[in-house]
């Protein structure tokens, strides 16, 4: 464009056509919706992120890799935007309080997970690929390397809609449980631009319901019900309010009033709950606590044999998923999810010739993908 056109769109004398705007918003990496947007800025995400977890700037490679995410994430929200694509409102907003106790934490935490189970028609099965499941509700998901004390990060910026991040280094079965646990925050707590979930932070009201909701939402009552039922177990006494924390891969505990003629569970129920529900065998024992099929020496007792609980299952041939096999992979294809979503659209916007061929070829450097396999793709399916 001549400058002078700029000048005159600027001084409010000259209107910007749609195909202008879609372009400056390309130019510019920023959504569309930006430039329409109230004259009030928004701080940057990554000023903001660095701001509330200043821990994210102790290690370089931390660093670089939660900004790289976010980078993705951008790119993803303009090329939506080009593509006349408006996928990034997220699930419905549960618009509830604060929660003042725990009891009410637990409460909102349980009824919105059957809740939000029945909207996805999951009915009460084992869920399989948790960071799939939460792409397909408009959030974009990856594994990164956090500080060890984190277990993830639920971001919400007009310049990257919604997206969670969890910490790669820890093991299978504790990511899934932060994705879920992120995902609460997702649902719960849509006011904060960022929520961070870490061991300094675990005692909050809502850091409790999102564990909370985590632990129903991966072992719903039916679920666990079912599963106990073919192993000839029976729930005896008062529910409890014992739930798994993901920051800390421990309990919060709170007051809890016992009772007897608890039905016996073994370590190799809670290994083959866990093994069924894809969570630790700690999240399992917690679980079962607070659905009242274990009393509290119970629990501490079974706690005291997982090892006996993993050895099980590597006799059964039901190895949990968190062997260092297993992290190795993962550590390869952390970006899996999100790589594979702005990928996607950046095929899909050069098809359609929204954006260059220098500008494919520049995303495949943020995508780690071979340029040249990718235009090759891209210029494929031109012709079709």
């Amino acid at each position: 464009m001549p400058r002078t056109a700029i000048t005159q769109i600027e001084a409010g004398n000259r209107s910007v056509s749609t195909l202008e705007l879609a372009k400056m918003a390309s130019c510019y990496r920023c959504p569309v919706e930006y430039f329409l947007s109230a004259a009030k800025e928004d701080e940057d995400i990554l000023v903001a992120l660095h701001r509330v977890a200043p821990g994210l700037e102790a290690e370089n490679e931390v660093r670089d890799q939660v900004d790289r995410c976010v980078a993705l994430c951008r790119e993803g929200v303009t090329l939506e935007s080009l593509l006349g694509w408006d996928r990034r409102s997220g699930p419905p907003s549960r618009d509830l309080r604060s929660p003042r106790s725990t009891g009410e934490a637990i409460t909102q935490a349980e009824r919105i997970a059957d809740e939000e189970r029945l909207r996805l028609n999951i009915g009460f099965a084992p869920l399989a690929d948790i960071s799939e499941l939460i792409s397909s509700q408009g959030i974009w998901a990856s594994g990164v390397d956090l500080p060890d004390h984190m277990s993830g990060l639920f971001l919400r910026h007009p310049s990257i809609g919604m997206a969670i991040l969890v910490n790669a280094s820890h093991p299978h079965v504790r990511k899934r449980f932060s994705f879920v646990h992120e995902y609460a925050h997702a649902l719960f707590d849509r006011d904060r631009t960022i929520s961070v979930s870490s061991t300094d932070n675990s005692k909050d009201q809502v850091e409790k319901r999102a564990n909370a909701f985590a632990a129903a939402f991966l072992m719903p009552r039916n679920g666990v019900r079912e599963v106990l039922q073919q192993l000839d177990k029976e729930s005896r006494g008062r529910p409890g309010n014992l739930i798994y924390d993901a920051a800390s891969d421990g309990s919060v505990e709170v007051e809890f009033r016992s009772s007897s003629n608890f039905q016996r569970v073994t370590y190799k129920d809670v290994a083959v709950v866990a093994q069924r529900f894809g969570v630790s065998y700690q999240a399992s024992v917690f679980r079962l606590r607070s659905l009242r099929y274990i009393s509290q020496v119970e629990c501490d007792d079974l706690l005291e044999r997982e090892e006996l609980g993993r050895e099980y299952l590597r006799v059964l041939g039901l190895r949990e998923q968190d062997d260092e096999a297993g992290r190795v992979t993962e550590r390869r294809t952390r970006y899996r999810e999100l790589r594979s979503e702005v990928t996607s659209l950046a095929i899909e916007a050069y098809r359609r010739e929204e954006i260059s061929r220098g500008r494919l070829l520049e995303l495949s450097g943020l995508l780690g993908t071979d340029g040249r396999e990718l235009l090759e793709l891209g210029e494929t399916l031109r012709l079709q």
